[in-house]
């Protein structure tokens, strides 16, 4: 069963509007009952951002939505547990390898006849990213955002620090924050997954995006000298990070650089870490470079993680229907724009999505992501998720303790626990 108070009702949304769009390509009335929501967005910002959208699409469709809100890491740690339980008839959730994970197990509902009215609005790049392993589609993508290095403009104005574009660029310029009193590079790793945005930038940057999902798909090892070479590069970047990093949440590492006076230089972060910079002034002081090249063959692919955030109908919703009816909304520029309207750390995905209201950071977002000709989704939703929050949190966390650790051992112990869980997995434990 799942953890149910994990999920209890934290925001109820009502009001019916009087008159309401029918979406009738999934051939539900207007009157489509109380459709419920499961939700990771936790944090003030991206929660009231929800609501927007949620509110925007209650009007169009006429039907209630009651969300339930739970702490972004609680909620992913007990997906599964959630999904097998009482879920949700829609809940928050992540393209890629992770939702092909939970469909091939019976666990989505497929929302073929959702996209057929709402696919037109998205790229086939965004279709191919929420298509299961069958070839069914099982998410409505809402909106993605880069992992990149934040900065602050002022300070290195006054500072005279210049962009860096190179790996040696980016450790000299390390090195001189550190001279004038600021940490280098903020860094924080209380909830574990931060550290998995390093080791995929670096992965990408040392070895290629093919081979990094590879490697989180099993056909590569983690025994591999190239994986040997990514915490060789990592180790450069550890003299430059907040103290105590193990201790402090990703929100601790983000106000180390978004309040005044600024304790830290850069941030390597998805670029939802601008919510923390309450101060309008200081929100519209952030900027962003991509992670430096490190002078290898793949400097060119200038790959990044982007996640695809999106909602899925679960496998055990009680009102399918309704549900239906409030993807379709979800996949219009609509409730994108009542989203972003509330939370610019965002880009939409839709085609038809108004940027015209974006931010200088968002315009520079949705620039850096076209241009990448390679995307990761992120290594806890590129791999089992057993495996990343199992084996891969405390094991990074275990190296950031212990740089100087036997790497044989340490990365012979990752692949071993990667063989095990596969192995469970084939004789269905």
């Amino acid at each position: 069963m799942a953890n149910r108070h994990l999920f209890r009702r934290s925001v109820a949304m009502t009001g019916l509007a009087a008159a309401a769009l029918s979406f009738s390509g999934i051939g539900v009335s207007a009157q489509g009952g109380t459709v419920t929501l499961g939700s990771y967005q936790s944090d003030d910002v991206p929660k009231a951002a929800l609501q927007a959208g949620i509110d925007y699409c209650q009007e169009q469709t006429g039907i209630q939505v009651t969300i339930s809100t739970t702490n972004h890491n609680d909620f992913q740690e007990a997906i599964s547990s959630y999904l097998q339980g009482t879920p949700d008839d829609i809940f928050t959730w992540f393209a890629g390898y992770r939702l092909k994970y939970f469909a091939d197990q019976g666990l989505l509902t497929p929302i073929d006849d959702v996209w057929t009215e709402a696919g037109g609005n998205f790229s086939d790049a965004m279709k191919t990213a929420v298509t299961g392993n069958d070839g069914k589609i099982y998410m409505v993508p809402w909106g993605n955002y880069p992992w990149v290095v934040m900065y602050r403009k002022s300070v290195f104005e006054e500072k005279g620090y210049t962009v860096p574009t190179t790996w040696d660029e980016f450790v000299a310029l390390a090195d001189k924050m550190k001279t004038d009193g600021l940490i280098p590079l903020a860094f924080a790793d209380k909830d574990g997954w931060p550290a998995m945005g390093t080791f995929d930038i670096l992965n990408m940057r040392v070895n290629g995006y093919k081979f990094h999902v590879d490697l989180m798909a099993g056909n590569e090892k983690w025994t591999d000298p190239r994986v040997t070479a990514v915490f060789d590069a990592w180790k450069k970047l550890l003299p430059s990070y907040s103290d105590g990093a193990l201790g402090l949440t990703w929100q601790e590492g983000a106000q180390q650089l978004m309040t005044d006076p600024q304790k830290a230089g850069m941030y390597f972060l998805g670029t939802f870490a601008t919510q923390q910079a309450v101060d309008p002034a200081i929100a519209a002081d952030v900027d962003f470079f991509p992670f430096p090249t490190l002078g290898t063959e793949f400097d060119g692919e200038l790959g990044i993680d982007a996640p695809i955030d999106g909602f899925s109908l679960s496998g055990k919703a009680t009102n399918p229907e309704g549900a239906k009816k409030i993807l379709a909304c979800i996949g219009t520029a609509g409730f994108e724009n009542a989203v972003l309207a509330v939370d610019p750390s965002n880009v939409g995905v839709a085609n038809d999505v108004d940027t015209s209201g974006y931010n200088d950071v968002q315009t520079k977002e949705a620039a850096l992501i076209a241009n990448s000709k390679a995307i990761a989704q992120f290594l806890d939703r590129d791999t089992i998720p057993a495996f990343a929050s199992n084996v891969m949190i405390p094991s990074l966390q275990n190296w950031l303790g212990d740089p100087e650790q036997d790497m044989v051992a340490f990365q012979q112990g990752i692949q071993d626990q990667w063989d095990t869980i596969v192995a469970d997995q084939a004789a269905g434990q």
